[in-house]
């Protein structure tokens, strides 16, 4: 339990964020390097509240990529619990814009499977992993660096 200013207790707080799988037709996934940690990600970030899951996630790819994408299906619910985030990951089609380095993001690349488990943390990339597999949505937890099983 946390404690609030007069030391009661409060429920943990947690946050949620939204990311999106985007998967072109040549299988290629969309990642982004942050610019704020130089980490290679799926693009996404916290949803807002006043917008629905599948709205947040076309909001984030969109501001952190430049390209449009249409939602598919929710593919996986991760939570790191040393900062009490909670994502949720969604598959998406590319259906316009184009990609570049935006305020977010100093890169925006389409890399291949085998990419993604080379340049990724085992978090992030599994995240990506988990999109293209049959058995959705999985649910999964970490401490940040590496998944707790």
């Amino acid at each position: 339990m946390n404690r609030d200013n007069d030391g009661r207790s409060s429920p943990p707080l947690h946050s949620v964020s939204v990311a999106g799988a985007v998967i072109r037709e040549d299988g290629r996934m969309l990642v982004i390097k942050r610019r704020d940690n130089g980490n290679w990600e799926p693009p996404g970030g916290v949803l807002e509240l006043d917008e629905s899951p599948q709205e947040g996630v076309v909001r984030e790819v969109l501001e952190e990529t430049g390209i449009h994408v249409e939602v598919e299906q929710l593919t996986g619910v991760y939570k790191n619990i040393h900062r009490g985030v909670i994502a949720l990951v969604f598959r998406c089609k590319p259906s316009g814009g184009e990609e570049g380095p935006t305020p977010e993001a100093t890169a925006v690349e389409w890399l291949a499977l085998d990419e993604i488990k080379a340049r990724m943390s085992e978090v992030y990339a599994v995240r990506l992993l988990d999109s293209r597999t049959p058995n959705n949505p999985r649910v999964r937890t970490s401490d940040g660096k590496s998944l707790i099983l």
